[in-house]
């Protein structure tokens, strides 16, 4: 049974990890399928949603799954989970993601690189790495410490405290809470499928990257990212879309 289930309706892919017995919890096959998938959607897929089976989102790394590593090869190991969510966060497509009960160590960090995140009231947001003798090598310092700041998030790894999903929500941790997340993500999803690609191209790569730059360089880029989308197809129907009263059809 693939660890990784693939259902695609129109232009929306549903990816749903599939380990309902360990909670979901990542091994590097799941990390290897979750990575493929981002880097080459299938044709016609234009945003995915991603979920997990089960009562779980996902409970982080599969610590059965690991052997002793020397310090050469546990930095690997985590750069090859940089790599992988990497791929989540700038393949192209955007990701919305559905979750229930554990979003833990890892599980957070693959939702981290998610763009829009609706949580079920269940939901648990925890780092508990350090009460393990561990450190996050996810990217949870990147991606976590950009939404909730490093201060909060050096709190939550030494303590090891547990956020619900109404905090999460004041965090941004999550961006919606729904009873039935799945259901919310779907209408989220098609609804970003909608918009014109190369707007949804630039939210995804754009903006990110500029959040990272110095002011200047970042406002050059914008206007880069500005100037392309707005002399696009597009852009142009968008505009004819407006003054004929219509909803645009984008290519």
């Amino acid at each position: 049974m693939s660890v990784l289930l693939q259902d695609i309706e129109g232009p929306v892919a549903t990816l749903t990890l599939n380990r309902p017995d360990r909670r979901n919890a990542i091994s590097d096959a799941l990390l290897a399928e979750l990575s493929a998938f981002c880097d080459a959607p299938p044709e016609g897929v234009r945003v995915a949603i991603l979920t997990g089976s089960g009562e779980h989102f996902c409970a982080g790394l599969d610590l059965a799954e690991q052997v002793a590593r020397g310090a050469d090869a546990a930095m690997a190991h985590s750069r090859g989970w940089h790599r992988a969510l990497e791929r989540v966060q700038f393949g192209g497509l955007p990701v919305v993601t559905a979750m229930r009960g554990a979003v833990i160590g890892g599980g957070l960090e693959v939702a981290a690189a998610c763009h829009v995140r609706v949580a079920a009231p269940d939901v648990r947001f925890q780092l508990p790495e350090g009460k393990r003798g561990f450190f996050v090598g996810g990217g949870a310092t990147v991606r976590v410490g950009r939404i909730i700041g490093p201060d909060r998030l050096t709190e939550m790894m030494l303590t090891g405290r547990t956020y619900g999903a109404q905090e999460g929500l004041a965090l941004g941790l999550c961006h919606y809470i729904d009873d039935d997340p799945l259901a919310r993500a779907q209408a989220l999803a098609t609804e970003i499928a909608g918009n014109a690609r190369l707007s949804n191209y630039f939210a995804i790569q754009g903006v990110a990257r500029i959040n990272a730059m110095a002011p200047e360089e970042g406002l050059f880029t914008e206007a880069l990212c500005t100037a392309m989308a707005q002399t696009s197809p597009d852009a142009e129907e968008g505009f004819r879309a407006f003054l004929e009263k219509r909803a645009p059809r984008f290519g």
